[in-house]
């Protein structure tokens, strides 16, 4: 009986203290966006995943950032590529090659501001295990 209250009572108070803790900021949604592994393997800790990306026309990414290096190809489209200070860094057209740098402190946002599907080829070299993105909030820009 002891041991049971015991149990209820920090039940009761981890409850409480994840109730009474300060909201942390939202990340933001992606939308319009679908995916296709195509290929994944994992040698010497890290994953080798190819995706195929397809950004309909309005949709976005969401903020994000990733725990490793993005290797892209444009095959078709239009990529508006925006980072975390709200400036346009690049506009992505078919045919582009880029590069997106691991870590917290490169979010950024995919956007297909045109009126055709946008579609991306992508190889993630992840550390082992890793999601794809990690989701990150609005740092303050005047769109999603």
């Amino acid at each position: 009986m002891r041991r049971s209250l015991r149990w209820t009572a920090l039940a009761g108070a981890v409850a409480a203290g994840v109730t009474l803790m300060p909201a942390v900021a939202s990340a933001t949604p992606s939308s319009g966006v679908s995916g296709t592994i195509i290929s994944k393997t994992t040698i010497a800790g890290k994953d080798y995943i190819l995706r195929q990306i397809t950004i309909q026309p309005g949709g976005s990414t969401g903020w994000h950032w990733h725990d490793g290096t993005l290797y892209a190809y444009v095959e078709r489209g239009t990529l508006t590529h925006t980072d975390a200070d709200c400036t346009t860094t690049d506009v992505y057209n078919g045919g582009a090659v880029f590069t997106e740098p691991s870590g917290a402190g490169n979010v950024h946002i995919g956007r297909n501001l045109g009126t055709t599907p946008l579609i991306l080829d992508v190889l993630y070299v992840d550390p082992a295990g890793s999601p794809l993105s990690e989701d990150a909030p609005n740092p303050g820009c005047g769109f999603q």
